[in-house]
């Protein structure tokens, strides 16, 4: 077996440990911050006391799921993978979700690995990144299959029996718990390898930072943080976004309606398409903080001066200056590219969005604001490792990080 693993122009040695990368999906640092500030993460401190890294980094815009997983597993930015949305419009022009793996552009580096004959699992929470991370014959499991998708490679007749008991709901708090676990139990069954454990975000869009719900989530993942150590794991934890409140005060989502707004402006033929969108509403009712928008070239201006005097909309920018300057790919983007600030979201019209299934105030993601992301990594860092993260880091560099930069 070679020592390093080549993927998308990178060299990764390979680990000598089991290594892991969690990513805690919607896990804006507040989270963290408020629980180490209150004690409730003692295992992670105690790590941080001895060695441990804990920095700010960034995600990729939009600030979504999909394309930043698939960043932090291929190491690359949306313009690389070909990921930049939860949804896109298709050259057919009908909407599709970007889960399909022959939408990738690129291979992962779990693929890679599994190539060089290193073990490698990814785990996720939400069934829809299933098919991206098990791109390349990636072994691939999924909390929301695990009572009846079998893993014959563990030799388990269903993946929750690796668990020892049923999974929860999706919209369950305790299901990114299970995620933890049972990624806990494929790298118990597989030894040193390379994994990855995806977590849902249904608990940061439902309870802010110091909510009850919150402080048992972070609670329990301290517990899975000091189970993953004692088992020899080297781990990071990083995020795919942050996550703010997006309400006014009354309660009703801040939301501006894009569809009515450019048939004020008697701007057509149109098509809004949200990036956020995903079968996952309880979560965000497809609401978020940015927005393509496809149009003709001769109302393209019209459309962007109406857009852009919206409140709250921050920046309406063309195809071709979101592909530079977001680094996405242009053929998957809209003619017009909006990000919305910290308390916007960004709607088609206000018949289009069932807020019926929100399960309190909405908060999301999807701009800037939610860029802010934790990297933590359980064991000391290089020199040269710990002056990057100094510098600043996207949460596409954590796998280099943690196989090249870890002591």
């Amino acid at each position: 077996m070679p020592d390093t693993v080549e993927a998308n122009g990178r060299e990764y040695r390979i680990p000598e440990h089991p290594t892991v990368v969690v990513c805690i999906d919607g896990s804006d640092p507040a989270y963290l911050d408020d629980a180490l500030s209150r004690g409730l993460m003692p295992s992670l401190a105690a790590s941080l006391a001895n060695g441990a890294t804990y920095a700010i980094g960034r995600s990729q815009l939009p600030s979504f799921t999909n394309p930043n997983n698939v960043s932090i597993v291929t190491g690359l930015p949306p313009a690389g993978h070909g990921i930049p949305g939860n949804h896109y419009l298709g050259p057919d022009g009908r909407e599709v979700a970007l889960t399909d793996p022959r939408l990738l552009r690129a291979p992962t580096i779990h693929a890679r690995f599994a190539e060089a004959g290193v073990p490698v699992a990814c785990i996720t929470t939400k069934d829809k990144l299933r098919y991206l991370l098990s791109a390349g014959g990636v072994p691939c499991l999924s909390v929301e299959r695990a009572d009846w998708e079998a893993a014959p490679w563990l030799g388990a007749e269903r993946a929750s029996d690796l668990v020892g008991r049923p999974a929860p709901a999706v919209y369950d708090p305790d299901c990114s718990v299970y995620a933890l676990e049972l990624g806990l139990a494929v790298m118990g069954k597989l030894g040193t390898g390379l994994f990855y454990v995806s977590l849902t975000d249904y608990v940061q869009h439902a309870h802010a930072p110091g909510e009850p719900v919150a402080d048992r989530f972070y609670t329990l993942l301290d517990e899975l943080w000091a189970r993953y150590l004692d088992a020899g794991a080297r781990l990071a934890l990083v995020a795919d976004h942050g996550m703010n409140a997006k309400s006014s005060p009354s309660g009703e989502p801040n939301v501006r309606h894009l569809d009515d707004v450019l048939e004020r402006a008697r701007v057509s033929p149109r098509r809004v398409v949200l990036p956020i969108t995903d079968p996952y509403l309880v979560h965000h009712a497809a609401l978020g903080s940015a927005a393509w928008v496809h149009v003709a070239a001769r109302k393209r201006a019209r459309a962007a001066a109406a857009l852009a005097a919206l409140e709250g909309v921050e920046e309406v920018m063309t195809r071709e200056q979101a592909a530079t300057e977001l680094e996405l790919p242009p053929d998957r983007i809209g003619d017009l590219v909006l990000l919305a600030d910290a308390q916007t979201v960004l709607g088609k019209s206000a018949a289009t969005h069932d807020l019926s299934e929100l399960r309190g105030p909405l908060r999301s993601h999807g701009g800037r604001y939610e860029q802010r992301v934790p990297l933590v990594f359980s064991h000391p860092l290089r020199a040269h490792a710990a002056a990057r993260l100094r510098e600043g880091v996207s949460n596409a560099e954590v796998h280099d990080l943690l196989l090249n930069g870890m002591l």
